[in-house]
């Protein structure tokens, strides 16, 4: 049996189109701390941001499978704002609490590169070169 996709940008999809069919507003809690997320820091508690995600709050907003993206305003001042999918801890409207919470996902390890070997100097070695008088 083949191993399906991450069913989480699905359901952050589904569930923003209902609270937003309904007429309330819908929020975005989010690791902040994770990696690939563009927020303004500034609105950071405990490690996470509430984002309001409502139409009539933000511009070009995109939600792929990958990661969430808009422009908002922060203070009066533009922001472009990236979130991970895997970052998304919960959507859920603001008026009544209903959504769906996600497990936290572990960051992805950052890749290791292999430190060249180290050449000891000076040991067991026969200098090339000759002193000339």
């Amino acid at each position: 049996m083949s191993e399906m996709t991450s069913n989480r940008p699905y359901l952050i999809r589904a569930i923003h189109e209902w609270i937003c069919d309904n007429g309330l507003t819908t929020h975005l809690a989010v690791n902040a701390g994770f990696p690939g997320v563009e927020v303004p820091q500034d609105f950071v508690q405990d490690g996470q941001i509430v984002l309001n995600i409502a139409p009539r709050a933000v511009t070009q907003f995109v939600a792929d499978n990958d990661e969430i993206a808009f422009s908002a305003r922060f203070g009066g001042m533009p922001m472009t704002i990236r979130v991970p999918v895997n970052a998304v801890v919960a959507i859920f409207a603001r008026e009544n609490g209903q959504g769906m919470a996600f497990d936290p996902v572990d960051p992805p390890e950052p890749p290791t590169t292999p430190e060249p070997e180290k050449k000891e100097e000076g040991k067991g070695k026969v200098s090339h070169l000759k002193v000339v008088k």
